[in-house]
């Protein structure tokens, strides 16, 4: 059975994303920082829970010590947590603005990966999803009607998520890694405007998460193929 862990996973896209893997016969860790939400949200899909707030070393740590007690392996390490730090004009962005979203989005992912490696390093097609945004995408920000959102820490975060994957995936050749676009999904994020249903805003990281052994490495893709860079 495939064992994986999604972080920020008591809601939203990552909390479809345990459904669906879960029913795709996943052994499915949701990962979250409120430790009651998240352990109601497993209750209920049938999953398991782990305390994990992706800005903390120590509670990365501790995460990986619970899963490797009972799992042995990690299959697929889903970084999904992630956060927009709000819309606040360019003209009044801070260093500490940028910092905070980085914090989750960027150093959380790093955190994670760190901690998890050597479970990844158990598995025999181990795999890494990094989810990302189209807005981190300097070809969709520079030729797109996606251009007109504004969001500096959060384009820029996205960004610097994308190309640590394509540097993980050069430098860790044993494990895959890839990005993935949701798309413009109605979450929390967006106040639910998105104009996708967050089953199709999962559709990338699900299919990527049950390829196994042909999962490719050092892509970037949504739902209907690769994004541009």
């Amino acid at each position: 059975m495939t064992t994986t862990l999604i972080t920020g996973a008591n809601k939203g896209l990552g909390h479809e994303t345990a459904r669906r893997l879960l029913a795709a016969g996943h052994d499915v860790w949701i990962a979250a920082r409120d430790r009651e939400r998240g352990a109601a949200a497993a209750q209920a899909l049938g999953a398991r829970f782990v305390p994990l707030d992706v800005t903390d070393d120590q509670s990365a740590a501790a995460a990986a010590d619970t899963v490797r007690a009972a799992s042995g392996h990690l299959d697929v390490l889903i970084n999904n947590a992630g956060i927009t730090g709000g819309r606040i004009p360019a003209d009044d962005l801070t260093a500490a603005d940028v910092e905070r979203v980085f914090a989750t989005n960027v150093f959380g992912a790093v955190r994670v990966i760190h901690a998890f490696l050597p479970l990844l390093r158990e598995a025999d097609a181990p795999s890494v999803i990094n989810v990302s945004s189209g807005l981190g995408s300097f070809t969709v920000v520079t030729t797109t009607e996606w251009g007109r959102f504004v969001t500096p820490a959060y384009s820029a975060s996205k960004s610097a998520l994308t190309m640590l994957t394509v540097q993980y995936a050069h430098a860790l050749p044993d494990i895959r890694f890839n990005a993935v676009d949701p798309g413009y999904t109605a979450t929390d994020l967006n106040g639910h405007s998105g104009t996708q249903t967050i089953t199709e805003g999962t559709d990338a990281v699900v299919r990527l998460a049950t390829l196994g052994p042909d999962t490719p490495t050092g892509g970037f893709f949504d739902r209907t193929g690769p994004v541009p860079w």
